[in-house]
């Protein structure tokens, strides 16, 4: 079982920046990000495997940057240009072995983060 702690978030203005800090217990091949607003379905943000391959959905391409440290087993998501689109909770997502962008691909979960941005 691996456990995911995330920080980071809160609220932001429009046009700010944010990074948000997910750390494992163990470490894992993969880690990402999803993202839940209200009213909608968990969408896909990034994700990062151990040796460096990354994948975003399109878009937050040049808006959001996926790094992890993997002598810490943590993985960050630095938010730039935010818009109150990107309000949401954001989980941290670990571990799965197969295409990253469904949810129900993933074996663990962070508790999410909140990140509000205002206008």
């Amino acid at each position: 079982q691996v456990q995911l702690v995330e920080s980071g978030g809160g609220m932001v203005q429009a046009g700010g920046s944010t990074r948000l800090s997910c750390a494992a217990s163990h470490s894992t091949y993969s880690m990402g990000w999803f993202r839940q607003a209200p009213g909608k379905e968990r969408e896909y943000v990034a994700a990062i495997t151990w040796d460096g391959v990354i994948d975003y959905v399109d878009s937050v391409k040049g808006q959001f940057t996926i790094t992890r440290d993997n002598a810490k087993n943590t993985v960050y998501l630095q938010m730039n240009s935010l818009k109150p689109e990107d309000t949401a909770v954001y989980y941290c997502a670990a571990g799965g072995n197969r295409e990253p962008r469904t949810a129900s691909n993933w074996w663990y979960w962070g508790q999410g983060t909140q990140v509000t941005v205002s206008t």
